[in-house]
Protein backbone atom coordinates (compact mmCIF):
# COMPACT_ATOMS: atom_id res chain seq x y z
CA UNK A 1 0.00 0.00 0.00
CA UNK A 2 1.26 3.49 -0.82
CA UNK A 3 1.93 6.28 1.63
CA UNK A 4 1.22 9.95 1.03
CA UNK A 5 2.60 13.18 2.41
CA UNK A 6 0.51 16.33 2.36
CA UNK A 7 2.27 19.52 1.26
CA UNK A 8 0.56 21.62 3.95
CA UNK A 9 3.80 23.04 5.37
CA UNK A 10 5.00 24.18 1.94
CA UNK A 11 1.75 25.85 0.93
CA UNK A 12 1.26 27.57 4.29
CA UNK A 13 4.83 28.92 4.26
CA UNK A 14 4.33 30.28 0.73
CA UNK A 15 1.34 32.25 2.00
CA UNK A 16 2.86 33.23 5.34
CA UNK A 17 0.15 31.36 7.28
CA UNK A 18 0.53 29.44 10.51
CA UNK A 19 -1.12 26.04 10.88
CA UNK A 20 -3.65 27.69 13.20
CA UNK A 21 -4.57 30.15 10.42
CA UNK A 22 -4.88 27.31 7.91
CA UNK A 23 -7.17 25.51 10.34
CA UNK A 24 -9.36 28.58 10.78
CA UNK A 25 -9.50 29.34 7.06
CA UNK A 26 -10.21 25.76 6.00
CA UNK A 27 -12.41 24.52 8.82
CA UNK A 28 -10.15 21.50 9.34
CA UNK A 29 -9.64 20.69 13.03
CA UNK A 30 -6.28 22.03 14.23
CA UNK A 31 -5.09 18.76 15.77
CA UNK A 32 -5.94 16.87 12.58
CA UNK A 33 -4.20 19.50 10.48
CA UNK A 34 -1.10 19.40 12.69
CA UNK A 35 -0.95 15.60 12.39
CA UNK A 36 -1.30 15.78 8.61
CA UNK A 37 1.28 18.56 8.28
CA UNK A 38 3.93 16.82 10.36
CA UNK A 39 3.50 13.30 9.01
CA UNK A 40 6.22 12.07 6.67
CA UNK A 41 3.90 9.38 5.30
CA UNK A 42 0.29 8.38 5.92
CA UNK A 43 -1.75 5.47 4.65
CA UNK A 44 -5.09 7.27 5.02
CA UNK A 45 -6.50 10.78 5.22
CA UNK A 46 -10.00 12.26 5.37
CA UNK A 47 -11.04 13.19 1.84
CA UNK A 48 -13.32 15.97 3.07
CA UNK A 49 -10.38 17.59 4.89
CA UNK A 50 -8.19 17.24 1.80
CA UNK A 51 -10.78 18.98 -0.36
CA UNK A 52 -11.08 21.82 2.17
CA UNK A 53 -7.30 22.23 2.26
CA UNK A 54 -6.99 22.22 -1.52
CA UNK A 55 -9.66 24.93 -1.68
CA UNK A 56 -8.06 27.15 0.96
CA UNK A 57 -4.67 26.88 -0.77
CA UNK A 58 -6.33 27.30 -4.19
CA UNK A 59 -4.57 24.24 -5.61
CA UNK A 60 -5.75 21.05 -7.23
CA UNK A 61 -6.09 18.08 -4.91
CA UNK A 62 -3.31 16.33 -6.85
CA UNK A 63 -0.94 19.20 -6.00
CA UNK A 64 -1.62 18.82 -2.27
CA UNK A 65 -0.70 15.12 -2.19
CA UNK A 66 2.77 13.68 -2.70
CA UNK A 67 3.19 9.90 -2.94
CA UNK A 68 6.20 8.94 -0.82
CA UNK A 69 6.01 5.15 -1.01
CA UNK A 70 4.16 2.69 -3.22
Amino acid sequence: MGLIRLRIQEFSKERGWTLKEVSERSGVNYSTLKTYARSSGMAMADVTALVKLARVFDVMLEDLIEVVEE
